[in-house]
């Protein structure tokens, strides 16, 4: 293992937008800096992300200096939305998860709703640190998540997708492989490392910074998802059903927390501790 290192780090600023590719990151308690801080949400308070709306797959976020996002997707003129000042909060369903969180301004819900065709409004997490607890069955008192499906990163290897993608390859819809990992939407992207060996691993050091492994990451519609079209198919869902099915949960990565802060890069060595 003495070769397995970090090949990748994204980050996406709104969730359920593209992700960002990044050659370094600081890692917060509650996740990558600058990921998943802004949402999208319904009328009822409910996150909408790529399950409802997949075209959410070809907006981007970026961050822009000083705080705020500039947002873009094809055929809109792009808009700069500034972090809301401290004030009232809305309550945030974030699959079950009641969570208060800071209203954008006007302009962003107008621009939001553009884009996916319905009434939503984008809102802000102010305060990471005590906002959204993780789920207490994996996580310490304390531990936090932004408005990530549940935990701060997500770990991928390139040896486990290249397995998945044979397996695509030997099944009946073979034509929709390989898959990029951007499918899978992970925070960091390990090489160097056996097909599936991260399901064994349970404390890991990724340059200087230290994260325990909570618990597989179980997949959902958004896999099935080619986040440069939109478009929607079968795979990986089809495969990990046949392969990669634990109770009820089809796995696909691991989610991480982190057991302290830092600077983590691409190329940084990949450490299994437990």
């Amino acid at each position: 293992m003495g070769n397995a290192e970090l090949r990748s780090i994204h980050i996406h600023p709104v969730k359920a937008f593209r992700a960002l590719g990044l050659r370094e990151a600081v890692v917060e308690p509650w996740g990558l800096a600058g990921d998943r801080r802004w949402v999208l949400i319904d009328d009822g308070g409910k996150v909408v992300t790529q399950r409802q709306q997949p075209y959410l797959a070809l907006a981007v976020a970026e961050l822009v200096p000083g705080g705020g996002l500039r947002l873009s997707a094809p055929g809109r003129e792009p808009i700069v939305v500034p972090v809301p000042e401290p004030g009232a909060t809305v309550t945030v369903d974030v699959f079950g998860d009641k969570v208060e969180a800071v209203p954008a301004d006007a302009s962003a819900h107008a621009w939001c709703s553009g884009l996916v065709g319905a009434g939503v409004r984008l809102v802000h997490m102010d305060d990471p640190a005590t906002r959204r607890s993780i789920d207490p069955d994996y996580a310490l008192p304390g531990e936090t998540v932004s408005f990530a499906d549940g935990y701060p990163l997500l770990l991928t290897s390139l040896a486990s997708l290249d397995s998945l993608n044979s397996l695509i390859a030997e099944g009946d819809h073979a034509e929709e492989g390989p898959l990029p990992m951007n499918r899978f939407r992970p925070s960091v992207v390990v090489g160097g490392t056996g097909a599936w060996a991260e399901d064994d691993w349970r404390r890991i050091t990724i340059g200087e910074v230290a994260f325990r492994v909570a618990r597989p990451c179980g997949r959902c519609v958004v896999t099935t998802t080619d986040q440069a079209t939109a478009a929607r198919g079968k795979e990986p869902l089809r495969t990990l059903a046949r392969h990669r099915r634990f109770g009820g949960a089809l796995l696909f990565g691991q989610n991480l927390v982190p057991e302290a802060t830092g600077t983590i890069r691409v190329g940084d060595p990949v450490t299994i501790l437990e």
